[in-house]
C-alpha cells in the first residue's frame, strides 16, 4: 500500500473534526466534490470505512477515530520537523528556552548569565504545563520543567536542582501562621480547597477547588481566600504581599530539569546543556 500523504491526512482531519463535508471544504479552501473523492479514495486505499454517512450527517467509525488521533499526531510531527529544520538552517537565530512564567528567577538569571558568550538564548515565557508542547512542536529548543509534575515523556533531561515544596496561602488564613505544614493539613481544608490544574488532555481532576489555567487567576483566587496550592519553593517568585508561603515538609521533592528532544543534536543545545550541568556542580 502506498504511503499516506499529508494532504490526505489534513483533508481527513478537517472532515473528522467538522463532521460535515461542506464545512470541512470551506475550512480547507477547496470545493466539496474533490474532498469527498479524496476521502473515498483514502478509505479504498486503507481498506476500511472511516466515516458513516447518512441523512442525519457524518460520524466517525472506530477506524476513523484511530486515524484521527494518529493523523493529528503525524501532522503535528511534520509541522514540528519543518519548524525545527528552518530554525536549524538559520545560524543567526538564538536558541529558544521556554519556561513557565513565575518559575525561579534566580535559576533563570544564573543560567542566562552563564550562557552569555557561549550560546545566544531567547526566553519564551508560557503558562503552566505548556513547555512540553512548545518543545515538541519546534517552537522552542529546550525547556525548564519540573519532575514529577511536567510531561517529560520522550525528552532527554539534565537535572538542575532538587527542592522541597511550599503551600501558598492567603495571609489572613489560620494556616498561614504555622511554621510548617504536612500534606494532611492542606488537602482537606473546607474553606480553602486546593486549586485544580488541567491534566495533559485538558480535563480537570475532580474536587471542590477552583479550575485554574493561569498563574494570574490563581494568585487572585489565593489573595481572595478562595484557594491554596502546593508548589516547588522556587516557583513562589510570583507571590503577592497578600500570600504567605509555608513549607510542606512531607511533600515529595521536585527536581527542576532542562529538557530537549533527543533528535536535536545541535551544537547550541549541547552547549546550553553543558552550561547547565556546570551550574549544578558549581
Amino acid at each position: 500500500m502506498a504511503d499516506l500523504e499529508t494532504r490526505e491526512l489534513r483533508y481527513f482531519v478537517a472532515v473528522a473534526e467538522e463532521l460535515h463535508f461542506g464545512r470541512a471544504a470551506d475550512r480547507l479552501g477547496i470545493a466539496q466534490p474533490p474532498l469527498s473523492r479524496a476521502i473515498r479514495q483514502l478509505e479504498h486505499r486503507l481498506g476500511v470505512r472511516l466515516l458513516d454517512r447518512d441523512r442525519r450527517g457524518v460520524a466517525l467509525t472506530g477506524a476513523g477515530q484511530v486515524l484521527l488521533r494518529e493523523a493529528k499526531t503525524a501532522l503535528d510531527a511534520v509541522t514540528a520537523a519543518a519548524r525545527r529544520t528552518r530554525r536549524a538552517g538559520d545560524s543567526r537565530r538564538p536558541l529558544v528556552l521556554v519556561t513557565k512564567a513565575g518559575a525561579s528567577h534566580e535559576l533563570l538569571r544564573r543560567l542566562l548569565d552563564a550562557a552569555e558568550g557561549v550560546v545566544p538564548v531567547e526566553v519564551l515565557l508560557c503558562e503552566v504545563g505548556e513547555q512540553a508542547g512548545l518543545v515538541r512542536d519546534g517552537s522552542a529548543d529546550v525547556a525548564i520543567m519540573h519532575r514529577p509534575y511536567d510531561d517529560l515523556d520522550g525528552f532527554d533531561t539534565e537535572d538542575l536542582f532538587v527542592e522541597g515544596q511550599v503551600a501558598i496561602l492567603p495571609r489572613t488564613h489560620p494556616l498561614a501562621s504555622r511554621e510548617k505544614l504536612v500534606l494532611a493539613d492542606v488537602q482537606d481544608v473546607p474553606d480553602l480547597p486546593i486549586a485544580r490544574w488541567p491534566r495533559l488532555d485538558g480535563s480537570y481532576p475532580d474536587g471542590p477547588g477552583p479550575e485554574v489555567r493561569t498563574q494570574s487567576k490563581l494568585a487572585q483566587l489565593v489573595a481572595l481566600g478562595k484557594t491554596l496550592l502546593v508548589i516547588p519553593a522556587s516557583s513562589r517568585a510570583w507571590q503577592w504581599p497578600e500570600h504567605v508561603a509555608v513549607p510542606v515538609v512531607d511533600a515529595p521533592d521536585v527536581t527542576t530539569v532542562l529538557a530537549w528532544q533527543p533528535a536535536d543534536q545541535s551544537l547550541a543545545v549541547a552547549s546550553l546543556v553543558r552550561t547547565a550541568a556546570a551550574l549544578r556542580e558549581s
